[in-house]
Protein backbone atom coordinates (compact mmCIF):
# COMPACT_ATOMS: atom_id res chain seq x y z
CA UNK A 1 0.00 0.00 0.00
CA UNK A 2 2.86 2.47 0.64
CA UNK A 3 4.65 2.01 -2.21
CA UNK A 4 1.35 2.60 -4.31
CA UNK A 5 0.54 5.56 -2.30
CA UNK A 6 4.07 6.91 -3.05
CA UNK A 7 3.24 6.93 -6.79
CA UNK A 8 -0.22 8.22 -6.70
CA UNK A 9 1.30 11.12 -4.03
CA UNK A 10 3.68 12.07 -6.78
CA UNK A 11 1.44 12.29 -9.12
CA UNK A 12 -1.04 13.62 -7.51
CA UNK A 13 1.73 16.89 -6.38
CA UNK A 14 2.89 16.97 -10.15
CA UNK A 15 -0.72 18.23 -11.06
CA UNK A 16 -0.99 20.36 -8.16
CA UNK A 17 2.62 21.78 -8.97
CA UNK A 18 1.27 22.57 -12.45
CA UNK A 19 -1.73 23.45 -11.79
CA UNK A 20 -1.20 26.13 -9.70
CA UNK A 21 0.62 27.66 -12.03
CA UNK A 22 -2.53 28.66 -13.59
CA UNK A 23 -3.92 29.51 -10.50
CA UNK A 24 -1.21 31.84 -9.69
CA UNK A 25 -1.31 33.76 -12.80
CA UNK A 26 -4.53 34.56 -12.64
CA UNK A 27 -4.64 34.97 -8.52
CA UNK A 28 -2.17 37.70 -7.66
CA UNK A 29 -3.62 37.82 -4.54
CA UNK A 30 -0.78 35.90 -2.13
CA UNK A 31 -2.71 34.89 0.54
CA UNK A 32 -5.34 33.02 -1.95
CA UNK A 33 -2.55 31.41 -3.49
CA UNK A 34 -1.20 30.15 -0.15
CA UNK A 35 -5.11 28.85 0.40
CA UNK A 36 -5.36 27.07 -2.74
CA UNK A 37 -1.39 25.57 -1.74
CA UNK A 38 -2.35 24.70 1.61
CA UNK A 39 -5.57 23.31 0.46
CA UNK A 40 -4.62 20.39 -1.73
CA UNK A 41 -1.29 19.70 0.98
CA UNK A 42 -3.91 19.50 3.43
CA UNK A 43 -5.71 16.92 1.58
CA UNK A 44 -2.82 14.76 0.75
CA UNK A 45 -1.95 14.75 4.35
CA UNK A 46 -5.55 13.63 5.51
CA UNK A 47 -5.50 10.73 2.94
CA UNK A 48 -2.11 9.80 4.13
CA UNK A 49 -3.24 10.01 7.70
CA UNK A 50 -6.06 7.75 7.05
CA UNK A 51 -4.86 5.12 5.22
CA UNK A 52 -1.75 4.98 7.77
CA UNK A 53 -4.65 4.11 10.31
CA UNK A 54 -6.60 1.99 8.05
CA UNK A 55 -8.38 -0.58 10.40
CA UNK A 56 -8.87 -3.84 8.42
CA UNK A 57 -11.04 -5.54 10.86
CA UNK A 58 -13.56 -2.57 10.08
CA UNK A 59 -12.79 -1.85 6.30
CA UNK A 60 -13.25 1.85 5.04
CA UNK A 61 -14.48 3.75 7.62
CA UNK A 62 -16.83 7.01 6.35
CA UNK A 63 -14.14 9.23 7.41
CA UNK A 64 -11.63 7.70 4.96
CA UNK A 65 -14.54 7.52 2.37
CA UNK A 66 -14.95 10.92 2.11
CA UNK A 67 -10.32 11.39 2.58
CA UNK A 68 -10.93 9.52 -1.15
CA UNK A 69 -13.14 11.61 -2.06
CA UNK A 70 -11.64 15.09 -1.95
CA UNK A 71 -8.16 13.30 -2.90
CA UNK A 72 -9.97 12.12 -6.14
CA UNK A 73 -11.29 15.89 -6.56
CA UNK A 74 -8.17 17.85 -6.27
CA UNK A 75 -6.01 15.39 -8.53
CA UNK A 76 -8.48 15.78 -10.69
CA UNK A 77 -8.44 19.47 -10.66
CA UNK A 78 -4.34 19.19 -10.51
CA UNK A 79 -3.99 17.50 -13.40
CA UNK A 80 -6.58 18.45 -15.94
CA UNK A 81 -5.57 22.34 -15.65
CA UNK A 82 -1.71 21.19 -15.04
CA UNK A 83 -1.87 19.20 -18.08
CA UNK A 84 -3.00 22.61 -20.19
CA UNK A 85 -0.01 24.79 -17.93
CA UNK A 86 2.58 21.50 -18.87
CA UNK A 87 1.86 21.74 -22.85
CA UNK A 88 1.73 25.44 -22.53
CA UNK A 89 5.46 25.24 -20.86
CA UNK A 90 6.59 22.54 -23.60
CA UNK A 91 5.20 24.93 -26.21
CA UNK A 92 7.30 27.99 -25.24
CA UNK A 93 10.64 25.70 -24.97
CA UNK A 94 9.97 24.48 -28.57
CA UNK A 95 9.53 27.70 -29.16
CA UNK A 96 12.38 29.31 -27.95
CA UNK A 97 15.01 26.18 -29.16
CA UNK A 98 12.93 26.80 -32.74
CA UNK A 99 14.57 30.37 -32.49
CA UNK A 100 18.28 29.74 -31.22
CA UNK A 101 18.44 27.15 -34.37
CA UNK A 102 16.75 28.78 -36.89
CA UNK A 103 16.33 32.78 -36.09
CA UNK A 104 19.96 32.97 -34.36
CA UNK A 105 19.04 33.18 -31.35
CA UNK A 106 15.26 33.72 -29.53
CA UNK A 107 12.88 36.32 -30.08
CA UNK A 108 11.34 38.18 -27.12
CA UNK A 109 7.38 37.90 -27.75
CA UNK A 110 5.42 40.43 -26.06
CA UNK A 111 2.49 37.96 -26.58
CA UNK A 112 3.50 35.42 -23.42
CA UNK A 113 1.61 37.19 -20.70
CA UNK A 114 -1.66 37.33 -22.58
CA UNK A 115 -1.67 33.95 -23.36
CA UNK A 116 -0.41 32.79 -20.53
CA UNK A 117 -3.60 34.14 -18.99
CA UNK A 118 -5.83 32.63 -21.65
CA UNK A 119 -4.08 29.21 -21.59
CA UNK A 120 -5.02 29.28 -17.19
CA UNK A 121 -8.37 30.47 -17.96
CA UNK A 122 -8.69 27.82 -20.46
CA UNK A 123 -6.88 25.33 -17.60
CA UNK A 124 -9.23 26.08 -14.75
CA UNK A 125 -12.44 26.26 -16.74
CA UNK A 126 -12.40 22.85 -17.81
CA UNK A 127 -10.67 21.59 -15.00
CA UNK A 128 -12.99 22.88 -12.89
CA UNK A 129 -16.23 20.67 -14.49
CA UNK A 130 -14.65 17.30 -13.47
CA UNK A 131 -13.46 18.67 -9.82
CA UNK A 132 -16.96 20.23 -8.96
CA UNK A 133 -18.98 17.17 -10.26
CA UNK A 134 -17.22 14.82 -8.29
CA UNK A 135 -17.90 17.27 -5.21
CA UNK A 136 -21.43 17.46 -6.18
CA UNK A 137 -21.44 13.88 -6.63
CA UNK A 138 -20.69 13.28 -3.26
CA UNK A 139 -22.94 15.63 -1.57
CA UNK A 140 -26.21 14.83 -3.66
CA UNK A 141 -25.42 12.28 -6.46
CA UNK A 142 -24.45 9.34 -4.14
CA UNK A 143 -28.57 9.31 -3.12
CA UNK A 144 -30.27 11.17 -6.79
CA UNK A 145 -31.95 7.48 -6.95
CA UNK A 146 -33.34 7.09 -10.65
CA UNK A 147 -36.28 3.82 -11.67
CA UNK A 148 -35.72 2.55 -14.47
CA UNK A 149 -38.01 0.12 -16.29
CA UNK A 150 -38.27 -2.53 -19.13
CA UNK A 151 -40.33 -4.74 -20.49
CA UNK A 152 -38.87 -7.94 -21.83
CA UNK A 153 -40.73 -10.48 -23.92
CA UNK A 154 -40.35 -13.98 -24.29
CA UNK A 155 -42.32 -16.85 -26.66
CA UNK A 156 -41.96 -19.51 -23.29
CA UNK A 157 -43.41 -17.52 -20.86
CA UNK A 158 -45.72 -18.96 -18.75
CA UNK A 159 -49.39 -17.22 -19.43
CA UNK A 160 -50.12 -16.79 -16.17
CA UNK A 161 -46.70 -14.37 -15.26
CA UNK A 162 -47.68 -12.19 -18.43
CA UNK A 163 -47.17 -8.66 -16.87
CA UNK A 164 -45.38 -10.32 -13.39
CA UNK A 165 -43.32 -7.34 -12.62
CA UNK A 166 -39.63 -8.06 -10.61
CA UNK A 167 -37.96 -5.02 -8.66
CA UNK A 168 -34.26 -5.57 -8.45
CA UNK A 169 -31.72 -3.86 -5.94
CA UNK A 170 -28.11 -4.61 -5.89
CA UNK A 171 -25.24 -3.22 -4.19
CA UNK A 172 -26.42 -2.07 -0.75
CA UNK A 173 -23.23 -0.77 0.81
CA UNK A 174 -24.75 -0.58 3.97
CA UNK A 175 -21.45 0.48 5.62
CA UNK A 176 -20.96 3.86 3.43
CA UNK A 177 -24.37 5.20 4.20
CA UNK A 178 -24.36 8.57 6.51
CA UNK A 179 -28.06 9.95 5.98
CA UNK A 180 -30.93 8.12 7.36
CA UNK A 181 -33.44 9.94 5.37
CA UNK A 182 -32.28 8.86 1.99
CA UNK A 183 -31.93 5.42 2.72
CA UNK A 184 -35.67 5.82 4.04
CA UNK A 185 -36.58 7.65 1.12
CA UNK A 186 -34.93 4.67 -1.63
CA UNK A 187 -36.85 1.89 0.37
CA UNK A 188 -39.88 3.69 0.08
CA UNK A 189 -39.53 4.46 -3.22
CA UNK A 190 -38.60 0.41 -3.63
CA UNK A 191 -41.83 -0.53 -2.15
CA UNK A 192 -43.80 2.11 -4.26
CA UNK A 193 -42.97 0.05 -7.44
CA UNK A 194 -45.56 -2.31 -6.00
CA UNK A 195 -44.11 -5.58 -7.87
CA UNK A 196 -44.85 -9.29 -7.85
CA UNK A 197 -41.66 -9.77 -6.31
CA UNK A 198 -37.98 -8.07 -5.38
CA UNK A 199 -34.99 -9.20 -5.85
CA UNK A 200 -31.23 -8.12 -4.11
CA UNK A 201 -28.04 -9.24 -5.95
CA UNK A 202 -25.69 -8.98 -3.41
CA UNK A 203 -23.13 -6.94 -1.53
CA UNK A 204 -25.71 -5.51 1.32
CA UNK A 205 -22.27 -4.97 3.49
CA UNK A 206 -18.94 -3.38 2.57
CA UNK A 207 -17.04 -5.79 5.16
CA UNK A 208 -18.36 -7.07 8.15
CA UNK A 209 -22.23 -7.60 9.02
CA UNK A 210 -22.18 -4.91 11.75
CA UNK A 211 -22.11 -2.64 8.92
CA UNK A 212 -25.93 -3.37 8.59
CA UNK A 213 -27.20 -2.93 12.51
CA UNK A 214 -27.78 0.84 12.11
CA UNK A 215 -29.96 0.36 8.81
CA UNK A 216 -31.39 -3.47 9.47
CA UNK A 217 -34.89 -2.09 10.60
CA UNK A 218 -35.11 0.24 7.29
CA UNK A 219 -34.59 -2.42 5.18
CA UNK A 220 -37.02 -4.76 7.03
CA UNK A 221 -39.80 -2.47 5.61
CA UNK A 222 -39.42 -4.29 1.78
CA UNK A 223 -41.87 -6.28 0.89
CA UNK A 224 -43.33 -7.61 -2.52
CA UNK A 225 -46.59 -9.65 -2.90
CA UNK A 226 -44.38 -12.84 -3.85
CA UNK A 227 -41.66 -12.24 -1.46
CA UNK A 228 -37.94 -11.06 -0.86
CA UNK A 229 -35.09 -12.79 -2.10
CA UNK A 230 -31.24 -12.36 -2.15
CA UNK A 231 -27.96 -13.66 -2.73
CA UNK A 232 -24.38 -12.87 -1.72
CA UNK A 233 -22.03 -10.43 -3.53
CA UNK A 234 -18.28 -10.54 -3.07
CA UNK A 235 -18.13 -8.18 -0.10
CA UNK A 236 -20.27 -9.86 2.10
CA UNK A 237 -18.11 -12.97 2.90
CA UNK A 238 -15.65 -10.58 4.23
CA UNK A 239 -12.87 -11.40 2.35
CA UNK A 240 -11.31 -7.29 2.72
CA UNK A 241 -10.66 -7.22 5.89
CA UNK A 242 -8.66 -8.99 8.73
CA UNK A 243 -9.90 -11.50 10.72
CA UNK A 244 -8.07 -12.94 13.88
CA UNK A 245 -9.11 -16.32 13.13
CA UNK A 246 -10.92 -18.15 9.92
CA UNK A 247 -13.76 -18.66 13.09
CA UNK A 248 -14.39 -15.19 13.23
CA UNK A 249 -14.88 -14.72 9.79
CA UNK A 250 -17.40 -17.62 9.47
CA UNK A 251 -19.07 -15.87 12.64
CA UNK A 252 -19.16 -13.14 10.29
CA UNK A 253 -20.81 -14.66 7.28
CA UNK A 254 -22.66 -16.34 9.66
CA UNK A 255 -24.45 -13.14 11.03
CA UNK A 256 -24.56 -11.85 7.69
CA UNK A 257 -27.06 -14.40 6.69
CA UNK A 258 -29.18 -14.37 9.82
CA UNK A 259 -29.69 -10.68 9.28
CA UNK A 260 -31.06 -10.98 5.82
CA UNK A 261 -33.68 -13.64 7.63
CA UNK A 262 -34.67 -11.43 9.88
CA UNK A 263 -34.97 -8.64 7.21
CA UNK A 264 -37.34 -11.42 5.99
CA UNK A 265 -34.66 -11.63 2.68
CA UNK A 266 -35.39 -15.33 1.77
CA UNK A 267 -31.28 -15.99 1.03
CA UNK A 268 -30.49 -18.06 -2.12
CA UNK A 269 -26.97 -20.28 -1.66
CA UNK A 270 -26.83 -22.16 -4.42
CA UNK A 271 -30.55 -23.08 -3.85
CA UNK A 272 -33.91 -22.59 -6.35
CA UNK A 273 -37.33 -21.51 -5.59
CA UNK A 274 -40.75 -22.20 -7.19
CA UNK A 275 -42.73 -18.69 -8.12
CA UNK A 276 -46.27 -19.76 -8.57
CA UNK A 277 -49.67 -18.10 -9.45
CA UNK A 278 -52.49 -19.63 -11.05
CA UNK A 279 -51.29 -23.15 -11.31
CA UNK A 280 -48.46 -22.14 -13.28
CA UNK A 281 -44.69 -21.72 -11.84
CA UNK A 282 -41.52 -20.05 -13.01
CA UNK A 283 -38.08 -21.12 -11.44
CA UNK A 284 -35.97 -18.67 -9.28
CA UNK A 285 -32.44 -19.44 -9.19
CA UNK A 286 -29.77 -17.80 -6.97
CA UNK A 287 -26.01 -18.67 -6.85
CA UNK A 288 -23.20 -17.58 -4.56
CA UNK A 289 -20.73 -15.04 -5.72
CA UNK A 290 -18.93 -15.94 -9.35
CA UNK A 291 -16.41 -13.64 -10.71
CA UNK A 292 -14.23 -13.72 -13.31
CA UNK A 293 -10.20 -13.53 -12.35
CA UNK A 294 -9.52 -12.75 -9.03
CA UNK A 295 -12.63 -12.63 -7.56
CA UNK A 296 -14.11 -15.51 -5.10
CA UNK A 297 -16.20 -18.08 -7.15
CA UNK A 298 -18.04 -19.81 -4.43
CA UNK A 299 -21.00 -20.24 -7.42
CA UNK A 300 -22.28 -23.71 -7.95
CA UNK A 301 -24.65 -23.51 -10.50
CA UNK A 302 -25.02 -27.11 -10.54
CA UNK A 303 -25.92 -27.74 -7.33
CA UNK A 304 -28.45 -25.04 -7.45
CA UNK A 305 -30.44 -25.64 -10.39
CA UNK A 306 -30.51 -29.81 -8.87
CA UNK A 307 -34.39 -29.51 -8.31
CA UNK A 308 -35.02 -28.03 -11.94
CA UNK A 309 -36.14 -28.98 -15.38
CA UNK A 310 -35.16 -28.06 -18.28
CA UNK A 311 -38.01 -26.62 -19.11
CA UNK A 312 -38.79 -24.28 -16.87
CA UNK A 313 -38.67 -20.82 -17.15
CA UNK A 314 -35.89 -19.63 -15.24
CA UNK A 315 -34.53 -16.28 -13.63
CA UNK A 316 -30.85 -16.54 -12.34
CA UNK A 317 -29.65 -13.91 -10.01
CA UNK A 318 -25.96 -13.99 -9.83
CA UNK A 319 -23.70 -10.79 -8.12
CA UNK A 320 -21.18 -10.85 -10.78
CA UNK A 321 -22.32 -10.04 -14.54
CA UNK A 322 -18.55 -12.02 -15.72
CA UNK A 323 -20.86 -15.28 -14.76
CA UNK A 324 -23.39 -15.12 -17.11
CA UNK A 325 -20.54 -14.38 -19.85
CA UNK A 326 -18.09 -16.87 -18.77
CA UNK A 327 -20.40 -19.80 -17.34
CA UNK A 328 -24.14 -19.01 -17.73
CA UNK A 329 -24.79 -18.34 -22.27
CA UNK A 330 -22.78 -21.66 -22.68
CA UNK A 331 -24.86 -23.89 -20.13
CA UNK A 332 -26.91 -26.43 -21.22
CA UNK A 333 -29.94 -24.95 -19.49
CA UNK A 334 -31.31 -22.03 -21.19
CA UNK A 335 -31.85 -19.30 -18.77
CA UNK A 336 -34.19 -16.29 -20.11
CA UNK A 337 -33.07 -13.86 -17.19
CA UNK A 338 -30.07 -13.38 -15.33
CA UNK A 339 -29.96 -10.43 -12.67
CA UNK A 340 -26.62 -9.11 -11.80
CA UNK A 341 -25.27 -6.01 -10.06
CA UNK A 342 -21.37 -5.74 -9.02
CA UNK A 343 -19.84 -3.22 -11.37
CA UNK A 344 -21.63 0.18 -10.09
CA UNK A 345 -20.80 1.28 -13.36
CA UNK A 346 -17.90 2.46 -12.18
CA UNK A 347 -20.37 5.07 -10.01
CA UNK A 348 -18.72 7.66 -12.74
CA UNK A 349 -19.68 8.24 -16.97
CA UNK A 350 -21.78 9.32 -18.93
CA UNK A 351 -25.35 8.51 -20.12
CA UNK A 352 -27.47 10.05 -22.28
CA UNK A 353 -30.70 7.66 -23.46
CA UNK A 354 -30.30 6.65 -26.98
CA UNK A 355 -27.00 8.53 -27.16
CA UNK A 356 -24.36 7.80 -25.56
CA UNK A 357 -23.58 5.03 -22.38
CA UNK A 358 -20.09 5.17 -21.38
CA UNK A 359 -17.63 4.52 -18.22
CA UNK A 360 -14.25 3.47 -17.75
CA UNK A 361 -15.59 -0.27 -16.14
CA UNK A 362 -16.88 -0.81 -19.57
CA UNK A 363 -13.37 -1.76 -20.11
CA UNK A 364 -12.81 -3.88 -17.62
CA UNK A 365 -16.40 -5.46 -18.12
CA UNK A 366 -18.04 -6.65 -21.37
CA UNK A 367 -21.87 -6.54 -19.84
CA UNK A 368 -21.55 -3.42 -17.18
CA UNK A 369 -25.07 -1.98 -16.98
CA UNK A 370 -28.25 -2.28 -18.45
CA UNK A 371 -29.82 -4.84 -20.23
CA UNK A 372 -28.37 -7.10 -22.90
CA UNK A 373 -29.05 -9.65 -24.97
CA UNK A 374 -27.25 -12.60 -26.58
CA UNK A 375 -28.45 -16.32 -27.64
CA UNK A 376 -31.96 -15.44 -26.72
CA UNK A 377 -30.96 -15.01 -23.33
CA UNK A 378 -30.83 -11.38 -21.04
CA UNK A 379 -28.95 -10.20 -18.15
CA UNK A 380 -29.53 -6.73 -16.24
CA UNK A 381 -26.94 -5.57 -14.91
CA UNK A 382 -27.62 -3.51 -11.92
CA UNK A 383 -25.80 0.24 -11.19
CA UNK A 384 -26.31 -0.46 -7.57
CA UNK A 385 -27.79 1.74 -4.94
CA UNK A 386 -25.09 2.27 -2.68
CA UNK A 387 -21.58 2.97 -3.08
CA UNK A 388 -18.01 2.04 -2.25
CA UNK A 389 -14.51 3.50 -1.99
CA UNK A 390 -15.64 6.61 -4.04
CA UNK A 391 -18.23 7.99 -1.66
CA UNK A 392 -20.54 9.46 -4.42
CA UNK A 393 -22.13 9.06 -7.99
CA UNK A 394 -21.16 10.90 -10.98
CA UNK A 395 -23.41 10.75 -13.98
CA UNK A 396 -24.17 6.88 -13.17
CA UNK A 397 -26.84 7.61 -10.61
CA UNK A 398 -27.94 4.82 -8.13
CA UNK A 399 -30.71 2.49 -9.60
CA UNK A 400 -33.97 0.38 -8.59
CA UNK A 401 -35.21 -1.38 -11.63
CA UNK A 402 -37.89 -2.62 -12.85
CA UNK A 403 -38.41 -5.35 -15.37
CA UNK A 404 -41.99 -6.34 -16.78
CA UNK A 405 -42.29 -9.93 -18.45
CA UNK A 406 -44.78 -9.95 -21.22
CA UNK A 407 -45.61 -13.24 -23.30
CA UNK A 408 -44.57 -12.50 -26.84
CA UNK A 409 -47.51 -12.27 -29.74
CA UNK A 410 -46.69 -14.51 -32.41
CA UNK A 411 -47.45 -12.91 -35.42
CA UNK A 412 -50.73 -14.06 -37.43
CA UNK A 413 -49.45 -15.77 -40.97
Amino acid sequence: MSRFFIVLGIIYLIGAFYGFQAFRTLVRNPYLQIAYALAFVAVLVNVYLQFNHFDRSQGMSHAMGISVGLFLAFMTLGFFSGIFMLIEDLGRLFGWLFGKIFQSGAVASNTFPSRRKFISRIALGVAAVPFLSLLYGMYKGKYDYQVLKYTLEFDDLPDAFDGYRITQISDIHSGSFDNKKKIEYAVDLINKQASDVLLFTGDLVNNVATEMHPWKETFSRLHATDGVFSVLGNHDYGDYAEWPSEEAKKENLDELKKIQKDMGFDLLLNESRYLEKDGQRIALIGVENWGEGGFKKAGDLEKAIKNIKPEDFKILMSHDPSHWQYQVLEHPYHYHLTLSGHTHGMQFGVEIPGVIKWSPVKYRYKYWAGVYEKMGQFINVNRGLGFIGYPGRVGIWPEITVIELKKKIKPVV
